[in-house]
């Protein structure tokens, strides 16, 4: 062999055999940090997804929100990973966790469950809080109902009294944080504090407690609530002016009022048969996809701040999906005004 040759061959191969060590240790940094990269990625899609369809019920921060748990606790963090994905995946018998997998009936692929896992095994809240604040997607600040004894014993001394004060502690562990301390209604869920419920028959209320209301964000409570307490809670909601006048006091909340217009309403009914039509039918008439929004029930339960809430952040477990990451403040506006319209023309339909 050409000498020439061999030493170019021998000092190639000292070049390689120094090379490689070094070329070894920045492969194994460059494969970190795309891993870091991918679960940044992966957060910050699973922070969006929870913005959009978890803070209501979770928190801004997963700090839960009145009887539903929070998700910054160190119990889930030291959860299996398996479990943690198969729990919102297949939801929780007998609460209000839906199951969110796509083969369960929900809306999530396996991939984006993976992201909340990942979010919630790792993440800062803070981010997360910030994240949502970004998107607009704040909850409702949430005034609580605190029960004392005082209160308690003014309620006891009423005719059927210790039904009272059952009633008003669930409401207050149950109730309060979507309708309001005062219940006054938030926008989320309607008023209950109103003559329009207390006129309802028993059995309507019943009914609406223990199997929830379709198309909006009231939930079956018969599998949560025992009998005794659905009853309760019924009586409480019947004679509230009676518990007022008995002198406990309830706190004061401002509900957010929601203006209309011919113009507005105009706007509404034609973005609502561009956008809506496809799974509310025409006027909102419903279709098999989507309930009937063009009837007297619907409408007489839901005030416009809970159907602005509905559209705005979506309905977990159906086909509604959020629109306020793609309408604006007004767009959504023109829609409440649009479907309160129909208030005045609508008579009673059969779902499809």
């Amino acid at each position: 062999m050409n000498p020439l040759m061999k030493f170019l061959g021998i000092t190639a191969t000292l070049v390689l055999l120094a090379i490689i060590p070094i070329y070894a240790l920045n492969e194994a940094s460059f494969q970190s940090a795309i891993m870091t990269d991918m679960e940044t990625e992966s957060i910050v899609a699973a922070a969006d997804l929870f913005a959009e369809n978890c803070v209501v019920c979770h928190g801004a921060a997963g700090e839960g929100i009145g009887t539903i748990p929070a998700l910054d606790s160190e119990a889930l963090r030291t959860m299996p990973e398996e479990d943690l994905h198969k729990l919102i995946s297949r939801g929780v018998d007998n609460t209000q966790m839906a199951a969110w997998n796509v083969d369960e009936s929900g809306i999530f692929t396996y991939q984006q469950i993976s992201d909340l896992v990942t979010m919630i095994l790792t993440v800062d809240w803070s981010f997360v809080e910030a994240r949502v604040m970004t998107l607009g997607l704040m909850p409702p600040q949430v005034v609580t109902l605190e029960i004392t004894d005082e209160m308690l014993a003014t309620i006891g001394s009423l005719e059927g009294g210790e039904t009272l004060a059952a009633g008003i502690m669930v409401y207050a562990e149950n109730c309060a944080a979507c309708h309001a301390a005062n219940g006054g209604g938030t926008t989320i869920a309607p008023a209950l504090n109103t003559d329009a419920l207390r006129a309802q028959p028993t059995e309507d209320l019943l009914a609406k407690i223990n199997n929830g209301i379709s198309g909006t964000l009231m939930a079956s409570w018969k599998d949560t609530l025992s009998v005794e307490q659905i009853d309760a809670v019924i009586a409480f909601l019947q004679r509230w002016p009676e518990v007022e006048s008995s002198g406990v006091e309830f706190p004061e909340i401002v509900v957010p009022e929601f203006e209309s217009s011919p113009e507005l309403v105009a706007a509404g009914d034609k973005l609502f048969h561009i956008a809506c039509k496809s799974c509310h039918g025409v006027d909102g008439y419903g279709t098999a996809m989507a309930p009937s929004l063009n009837n007297p029930t619907f409408l007489a339960d839901t005030p416009d701040a809970a159907i602005y809430q509905i559209i705005y952040g979506g309905v977990p477990d159906t086909l509604m999906p959020t629109w306020g990451v793609r309408l604006s403040d007004e767009e959504i506006r023109s829609l409440v005004a649009f479907i309160r319209s129909l208030e005045t023309s609508t008579t009673p339909i059969l779902q499809p």
